[in-house]
């Protein structure tokens, strides 16, 4: 079954550094574990500038990250903010008039009957 590793864009171009310095594909492959194919494959790449793209995307991609999580931190803010404004909410809506000590208990009401 093949393996599907992702490599970043510094180690590819080390690669082709390797490559363009003279080492063969063939030792390259052995020695970082890539296919041959792999190597030629970046060699060209880098050739037609594809790997600087690449570097474009990788750091678009970092900016799009960050925005990302400052977004989610202000929305876990605005999350807060509300949920106390609406316990204040329920707060303020008791009745003013209700007693607020436990000793007092609610309002006696009168009795049409008498005690006697």
């Amino acid at each position: 079954m093949p393996r599907h590793r992702r490599h970043s864009v510094e180690f590819k171009r080390q690669v082709v550094a390797e490559y363009l310095a003279g080492e063969s594909a063939h030792v390259l492959g052995r020695r970082h574990d890539l296919s041959r194919n792999l190597i030629r494959i970046w060699v060209e790449k880098a050739g037609a500038g594809e790997l600087d793209q690449e570097v474009v995307a990788a750091d678009l991609l970092g900016a799009y990250e960050a925005k990302i999580a400052a977004l989610e931190r202000l929305v876990g803010q605005q999350t807060l903010e509300i949920e106390f404004l609406k316990k204040a909410q329920r707060i303020a809506r008791s009745p003013a008039s209700a007693p607020s000590s436990a000793i007092a208990g609610p309002p006696g009401s009168r009795s049409s009957g008498g005690v006697r």
